[in-house]
């Protein structure tokens, strides 16, 4: 039996996860150790540990780390407690494989548990650039600490190459986003109206999320603007999520929730959840802010983005997706850009670039495979172009 350890902390992760989680669960070779922590288990951000619950995932530890504030200070906090908790976790429940993705600090200070205990691990979605956050600088370090990389598209593939892992290692097998556009059952907007008491039928939805840019400071004069924008369209109804818990998350929902006050077709939630914000963008005109969804969910479905700032600066994107800065002049003219009939034709008919559904499948086979035929060499030896 090979022991696999998923950790997730918050919830777009967990949606990223999801299918592999699936697999691993129902695979009679495989005893799955899902480790929990961050905003799953924070009142603040929804307790979307439930949501974990309601698909029938079994949970085996829960690690809290998430302090009342989001300074820079406390992240660094956060990461201390991240670091402690499954450092002692572990002590009793090693296992032979572990799976991280991304880029953020909690994934960081787990990552580092994991390495001080020579225990592999498997790393999703490196390579990537966002120059407008820290995670850009944590995803690298992730990369350097893992032993299995699986990157999303082959630009990436051949940039972890680049940072010095050797080929046999890194394997481009797509965005799990995509295994769950083409795995989960959508919901109707009727369902969808019940499920998040909202008036959606016979609305122009438009998805928003904006994220904290965690290496500017202006995060809440940068929403105001966005918001500025979006009253030049009453026709729209605005669906809001919440930010994450990065540094200053906090401030940008306390933003969020003065201003929808005020208006009638802006409604803000704190988590819709991987089916429901996947049947929501099915059913929406554009996708707006700053969040990946906007460069990975979105196209796939056809969708335009525009997308705001400099967060996802240095990221690849298609067709669909428009830049521009965070004045509302411009967001405005991207908006207008993005439901022009031209446009719409762009989105619905550009190139997708993050694989075909199958991306979960062959994660867990590499893995398997690796443990089963003894794979594991360490440390890594440093690959030279």
């Amino acid at each position: 039996m090979i022991k696999i350890c998923v950790i997730t902390a918050t919830r777009a992760e967990y949606g990223l996860l999801y299918p592999i989680i699936k697999k691993l669960q129902e695979d009679n070779e495989v005893q799955l150790d899902l480790v929990v922590s961050g905003t799953h288990i924070s009142p603040m951000h929804g307790y979307t540990k439930n949501e974990i619950l309601e698909d029938g995932i079994i949970i085996s530890k829960e690690i809290e780390i998430l302090l009342a504030s989001d300074t820079p200070s406390s992240v660094s906090k956060s990461m201390a407690l991240a670091l402690h908790g499954l450092s002692e976790y572990l002590k009793d429940n090693r296992p032979d494989f572990a799976i991280i993705l991304g880029d953020r600090y909690e994934m960081l200070a787990f990552a580092i548990a994991l390495y001080n205990e020579n225990i592999p691990i498997a790393h999703l979605n490196g390579g990537e650039i966002t120059e407008g956050a820290l995670d850009d600088n944590y995803r690298h370090c992730l990369t350097k600490l893992s032993y299995l990389h699986f990157a999303n598209c082959e630009p990436h593939r051949k940039r972890i190459i680049q940072m010095g892992e050797s080929p046999e290692r890194v394997f481009n097998v797509g965005d799990t986003s995509v295994d769950n556009i083409k795995s989960v059952s959508l919901m109707s907007l009727e369902e969808l109206e019940k499920s998040i008491n909202i008036d959606l039928v016979g609305k122009k939805i438009v998805i928003v999320t904006f994220h904290p840019v965690t290496t500017q400071e202006n995060n809440s004069e940068q929403v105001l603007e966005l918001v500025n924008a979006m009253k030049n369209f009453p026709e729209y109804l605005f669906i809001i999520t919440k930010a994450n818990a990065d540094a200053g998350g906090i401030i940008i929902n306390q933003t969020w929730e003065d201003v929808v006050k005020d208006y009638d077709n802006m409604h803000l939630v704190s988590s819709l959840g991987m089916k429901r914000f996947l049947s929501l963008l099915n059913n929406s005109v554009m996708m707006l802010g700053n969040s990946s969804s906007g460069l990975i969910e979105a196209p796939t479905f056809g969708i335009p983005t525009v997308n705001i700032g400099d967060r996802q600066k240095g990221r690849i994107r298609g067709a669909s997706v428009i830049d521009c800065s965070s004045e509302k002049n411009e967001i405005i003219e991207a908006m207008k850009k993005a439901v022009t009939p031209e446009f719409q034709n762009i989105a619905e008919n550009a190139e997708k670039i993050f694989g075909d559904g199958r991306a979960s499948e062959q994660i867990v086979e590499i893995i398997k495979e690796t443990v089963a035929n003894r794979k594991v060499v360490m440390p890594k030896h440093f690959y030279d172009i």
